[in-house]
């Protein structure tokens, strides 16, 4: 238990060393929860502090109950805020320069709080998805790696282009081992206009990384297949990336996908996510 405390603690000061290096890239990425909840977290503190710069004065806010922390705190809420007083409001010079002070900081937070939630809601993000699983299967007569792709909004992303990788260790005649990429050449790598579905596809030839290789020897080796696509959505005019890892247990020798393209009665494609993960084992030749 004391163990797992003093990891969680490392883990936490090394996020907040990584927050300090670039607090703007950290802000912007980290999930909605932990963006409000220290939001949250520096609008109390900022209000709690200048909450006893208020009660350092006897007198500065009138109306307050003498020594309350809690009226001078919603004082200072209602300054930062600019809400607007009721009956408490600043009753000396002090508390009238703080209370000045007080709101040059509040209107620089509300813009920057507004601006950073902003681009947060207005930053494009790529609604790709990637089969769980990929296949190494015969395509005429081929052995070729396959994995499917899909665009879940439906509409058009332009001059698609998907590039897959071998990522694995590779040891030199001298004894070196250094983690090494490999680009795997695919049938089709770009597409003018990507809507449905997209079967990505390798083969396996005598040039490939993959050539001679099994999901045992992938693991020896530590491999990975790290896939990443970009494109130009039509309805944002952004561009969208998107990625995927593929481990060796994720790859099937002897497997293929199992189709997942039909047309309804108005000749439009429909794709059956319920089976999009989907792999049967691939029929013997005849």
């Amino acid at each position: 238990m004391i163990r797992g405390l003093k990891t969680r603690l490392a883990h936490w000061i090394a996020a907040g060393r990584d927050i300090r290096g670039d607090l703007y890239h950290a802000l912007f990425t980290m999930g909605w929860p932990a963006f409000i909840f220290g939001i949250g977290i520096v609008f109390v503190l900022a209000n709690g502090g200048f909450a006893l710069a208020y009660l350092a004065q006897p007198g500065a806010v009138v109306h307050a109950r003498p020594g309350s922390f809690a009226d001078a705190f919603f004082f200072s809420v209602q300054t930062m805020a600019t809400i607007g007083y009721g009956i408490m409001y600043p009753g000396t010079f002090y508390a009238n320069v703080l209370m000045s002070l007080e709101t040059l900081i509040g209107l620089f937070g509300v813009a920057f709080a507004t601006g950073l939630a902003f681009a947060r809601f207005s930053r494009p993000r790529a609604r790709i998805r990637f089969s769980e699983t990929a296949v190494v299967s015969l395509y005429h007569g081929v052995p070729t790696l396959m994995f499917r792709v899909a665009n879940q909004r439906g509409n058009q992303i332009l001059e698609a282009r998907v590039q897959v990788t071998l990522l694995r260790n590779e040891h030199s005649p001298e004894g070196q081992t250094m983690r090494r990429f490999r680009d795997l050449v695919l049938l089709r790598d770009s597409t003018p206009s990507f809507s449905y579905s997209w079967t990505v596809m390798h083969p396996i030839t005598g040039n490939s990384p993959l050539s001679g290789t099994s999901r045992a020897a992938l693991e020896a080796e530590d491999a990975e297949l790290v896939v990443t696509m970009a494109g130009l959505d039509e309805t944002l005019a952004q561009t969208i990336h998107a990625r995927h890892v593929y481990r060796p247990a994720a790859i099937h020798w002897g497997h293929r996908l199992r189709d997942v393209l039909s047309k309804d009665a108005h000749g439009r494609y429909l794709i059956d996510y319920g089976h999009f993960d989907d792999i049967e084992i691939e029929p013997p030749e005849t």
